[in-house]
């Protein structure tokens, strides 16, 4: 097989798996199959294509192979069942009329049947590590050694975690359907936090030698998208929509040439994507227009615009910054959250009163092992002359974190600490002794 043919193969499946899978899913009610079906398309197509080309229509293609193999498949198990009487009229029954959907339904209801997909690969029901790789694998079209390498998890694990995933969902029989108004809230939630943990392990690695993954950002936002044209009416999702499109425009500007990370005021904000951004705005428009109290992602995104609309990092209005988290602290209780409102009031109003905030959450058990925790104190220790201490808390955060270069930058900020200590002993005992 030409190298092209492959690549135009692996292009057509990342964009039509996903709704294949979904129709497929839609027609036998059952997640697993539908997947195995449209592997058996793949295969036809790798077969075939090769020789013939590439067709008009391959998404067409692919989900007419899976609907004979699915009525091979149904009508093979039929026979089988009719000697095997004991199963019942109820699965002949059922298996009728998943042939006549089969026969019938090929592209009805796309938009619903990928709406549905998302909703099951994201189930409660599921771990939030089984929902993620899941999600990743129906909906992005992703392979489980991609996944794998993405998180730098062994491959096997992965394998596990969606093998289990799709039993469980079997066995606690999830309806491969939209979940009633009552549930959709708790549902929904489920979603856009599986798409927002893809996101923000692309966007601050929690392991590993680099500080980004871009390949899990872009396909959280993807996925965020493709969401937010099938449910236009929820505000939520359009506000993690804003607020991922706001946070990736930085990307390039977070990493300097070795790899190393460039905090938030050191960026160069020209280097920042406009065109990201402004998608973000529009989103974060979109979701305050649908009116309702401000959810989560809409206040974090409205926190992420303050950062973008801010030319430079002088002009930050941080007053604001520290009352939309004081907002998002009451809708979510977090000592993450907490933390974070407390950096922006000691912006606000002078690391004195960040440190105060900070001083409440050391004995917080959740942020035992958090590594922001001592990294944000230390940082304000330092603005505040306490270097000594500082260094201490930087050193903390750097045994604490499992990214090797956030491990970097906080040894160097202890290291810059240290000398800062020298050199205010060193002027102090040449003021002692009458040195100018």
């Amino acid at each position: 097989m030409s190298t092209d043919i492959h690549r135009a193969i692996d292009a057509v499946w990342r964009i039509e798996s996903p709704r294949l899978i979904a129709g497929l899913a839609r027609m036998v009610r059952d997640v697993s199959l539908a997947e195995d079906l449209a592997q058996d398309a793949l295969v036809a197509a790798l077969e075939r294509w090769p020789e013939s080309g590439i067709p008009e229509n391959p998404g067409a293609w692919l989900m007419a192979a899976a609907k004979h193999r699915a009525i091979d498949c149904f009508r093979r198990t039929k026979l089988l069942e009719r000697k095997h009487e004991e199963l019942g009229r109820e699965v002949d029954a059922r298996q009728e009329a998943a042939v006549a959907s089969l026969e019938s339904a090929i592209d009805d209801h796309v938009g619903d049947d990928l709406l549905r997909l998302v909703f099951v690969a994201c189930h409660p029901v599921l771990t939030a590590e089984a929902r993620v790789a899941l999600t990743l694998r129906l909906l992005g079209g992703l392979t489980t050694d991609e996944i794998a390498r993405a998180f730098l998890v062994p491959e096997p694990t992965i394998a596990q975690r969606i093998v289990r995933a799709k039993r469980t969902l079997a066995e606690k029989r999830v309806p491969f359907e939209l979940p009633r108004k009552t549930e959709l809230a708790e549902r929904l939630s489920s979603v856009l936090e599986v798409i927002y943990l893809v996101f923000n392990e692309g966007y601050s690695a929690t392991a590993g030698d680099d500080l980004m993954r871009p390949a899990l950002c872009e396909e959280a936002l993807r996925l965020g998208r493709i969401l937010a044209e099938l449910a236009p009416t929820e505000p939520e999702v359009h506000g993690l929509v804003a607020l991922m499109e706001i946070q990736a425009s930085r990307a390039t500007a977070r990493v300097g040439p070795a790899g190393e990370p460039i905090l938030l005021l050191d960026q160069d904000r020209l280097r920042w994507d406009q065109l990201l951004i402004s998608r973000g705005l529009v989103a974060l428009e979109r979701s305050q227009k649908l009116g309702g109290a401000r959810g989560p992602y809409t206040l974090q995104a409205a926190i992420a615009a303050c950062h973008a609309q801010a030319t430079i990092a002088a002009d930050t209005n941080w007053a604001r910054i520290a009352s939309l988290y004081a907002e998002l602290l009451e809708y979510s209780p977090s000592p993450v959250i907490e933390l974070n409102r407390a950096v922006a009031v000691a912006m606000a109003f002078g690391p004195a009163a960040g440190l105060k905030i900070v001083e409440t959450l050391t004995q917080e058990p959740s942020l035992k092992n958090y590594h922001l925790l001592p990294s944000v104190r230390g940082d304000l220790l330092s603005k505040l002359g306490r270097n000594e201490e500082a260094c201490a808390e930087f050193e903390r955060a750097a045994s604490l974190t499992r990214n090797t270069r956030e491990r970097e930058l906080l040894l160097n900020r202890a290291r810059g600490c240290v000398e800062a200590h020298r050199q205010g002993s060193h002027a102090a005992n040449s003021k002692t002794s009458g040195i100018n």
